[in-house]
C-alpha cells in the first residue's frame, strides 16, 4: 500500500473513532503537543494512561471483591481513573467512570459490578483502537510518509 492510502486510512480511521464516540477533543489536543523533538509524545502518554489503568482496574476489581466493601477507597479509585482517561480524550471510558461514581455514592454493590464490567469493556476496547492507530502511524512512518494532522471540523 502506498504512502497516500495509508494516510487516507489513518485519517478515516481516526474519524471513525471521534464519531463512535472513543475519543473526545482532548485527544486532539495532546496530539498538538507533540512535535520533531519529542515524537513519540501521544504514545507515551497513552502508555502511561494504559499501564495506570491497568492497575487501576485490578485495585477495583479487590475493593468491590471484599467482605465490606470501602466505597470511599472505590470511588477513589473510579476517580483517578475518570480523570486519566479524561486527560487523553478517552470520552467513553469517562462516562463510564461518571455512571461508576454515582452508584459508589448510593454505596450500590451490584451496581457497581455492573459498572465495573462496562468500564472494562470500554477501557478494553479504547485500548485495542488506539493501539491500531499507533501501529497504522508507524507504519507510516516506516514507509518514509509523515502523519496527517487531524482538526476538529470534520
Amino acid at each position: 500500500m502506498e504512502v497516500g492510502q495509508m494516510q487516507g486510512r489513518l485519517v478515516d480511521y481516526t474519524k471513525s473513532l471521534f464519531m463512535e464516540g472513543f475519543l473526545d477533543g482532548q485527544f486532539l489536543q495532546l496530539q498538538q503537543l507533540q512535535d520533531e523533538s519529542n515524537p513519540d509524545f501521544v504514545v507515551e502518554v497513552v502508555s502511561l494512561f494504559f499501564d495506570d489503568s491497568e492497575k487501576l482496574l485490578n485495585d477495583l476489581t479487590m475493593a468491590l471483591d471484599q467482605k465490606n466493601v470501602d466505597f470511599k477507597k472505590v470511588d477513589a479509585h473510579v476517580h483517578q481513573l475518570k480523570g486519566s482517561s479524561s486527560s487523553i480524550g478517552a470520552q467513553r471510558v469517562k462516562n463510564a467512570c461518571i455512571a461508576f461514581r454515582n452508584f459508589c455514592e448510593e454505596q450500590n454493590i451490584e451496581a457497581c459490578l455492573g459498572c465495573l464490567q462496562q468500564v472494562k469493556q470500554e477501557y478494553y476496547l479504547v485500548k485495542n483502537k488506539l493501539e491500531t492507530l499507533f501501529r497504522l502511524e508507524r507504519q507510516i512512518v516506516a514507509a518514509g510518509g509523515s502523519i496527517p494532522l487531524m482538526e476538529m471540523g470534520f
